[in-house]
């Protein structure tokens, strides 16, 4: 049976990946986003809703026209540094009007509602491999925005809403057949920019801190494929729709393993075959030293494991920087 699914932010990254999800299994993303961050080109799979999260007038239309059973959502703002600079504009655009669409799903009575969340929530990491029980402690006012959602979500489930936040860890790669991918303004992610650089399309990457407690110094992460993450949101839809009560759960979607900054730097050249030109900068406030997952729960609940690996991620998004839209 065919479901519509109501995907805000579906224009943008790791959206317009979830889109094509969907539509591949036979279900009917409707993208709802500004066009703000995200691109018109890259809604290809179902109709564009122009729309702000938090317009209530605007949702109501939205979801009486199209009636979804579902909501994924991925609309906010993403970058760790400009939260910093501007607090009050992280927290009023992800977090309060967030409060608008989680009240217009349930008034509308949503059957699932996944949230794209983020392993910035754990702040400092306390044992080396995350769970979804460590402790929540943002270092920075993105990830705290992240954090308020997820509180906003299980207060929800009190108002009957069934809903889980997928906790990403570094989303990476794009389409394997070059449809869609990683397109901001600014760039702000290490593959890309050291793809970019590599390949002459960019200036020299700028490795952002060398003195981080970590063995070369640099920071460690977590790269996922954000086709492996777009599967993860169709499974939790589908653990949501055989859930006979309402309530909040959070996963954690990565590889499981860590990789340095200079080590995924250093694997790029390779694969390119040319040096990563770089230069060292400053730690950008708000990082923290090593964020790495444990994706036990996920694999056992969701029946999700990534099969794409980090040399497939930046094959991937070599192919997309040498033709992307720019």
């Amino acid at each position: 049976m065919t479901v519509t699914v109501l995907v805000t932010g579906g224009a943008g990254y790791i959206g317009s990946h979830v889109c094509k999800a969907l539509a591949e299994a036979g279900d009917t993303p409707v993208c709802y986003d500004t066009l703000e961050k995200g691109h018109e080109w890259a809604v290809q799979w179902g109709p564009l809703e122009k729309g702000d999260i938090g317009d209530k007038a605007r949702l109501d239309e939205v979801f009486t026209r199209h009636r979804p059973r579902a909501v994924i959502h991925l609309a906010g703002y993403i970058e760790v540094g400009e939260s910093v600079r501007q607090p009050e504009r992280y927290l009023h655009n992800n977090v309060t009007k967030s409060y608008a669409l989680i009240d217009a799903a349930v008034r509308h009575h949503i059957e699932a509602f996944v949230f794209s969340s983020t392993c910035a929530v754990y702040g400092l990491p306390q044992m080396e491999l995350l769970t979804e029980t460590h402790p929540i402690a943002p270092l920075s006012p993105y990830a705290e925005s992240k954090a308020k959602i997820e509180d906003a979500l299980a207060e929800a489930a009190g108002r009957g809403l069934r809903s889980a936040a997928l906790r990403y860890f570094n989303a990476a790669g794009a389409d394997s057949g070059g449809t869609i991918g990683e397109a901001h303004n600014p760039e702000t992610h290490l593959l890309p920019l050291a793809a970019d650089a590599a390949l002459g399309l960019g200036p020299a990457l700028t490795l952002l801190g060398t003195d981080y407690p970590t063995p070369d110094g640099s920071c460690i992460r977590d790269f996922v494929h954000v086709s492996d993450l777009a599967d993860a949101h169709l499974r939790a839809i589908a653990w949501l729709g055989g859930r006979s009560a309402s309530g909040h759960e959070t996963f954690n979607l990565g590889s499981g393993s860590g990789y340095s900054v200079r080590q995924a730097m250093a694997e790029s050249g390779r694969i390119a075959g040319t040096p990563v030109p770089h230069a060292v900068g400053p730690r950008r406030p708000g990082d923290s030293p090593k964020l790495v997952g444990d994706i036990a729960k996920a694999k056992r609940e969701l029946g999700w494991s990534p099969k794409r690996d980090l040399a497939a991620q930046i094959e991937d998004t070599l192919r997309w920087r040498r033709k992307m839209p720019r």
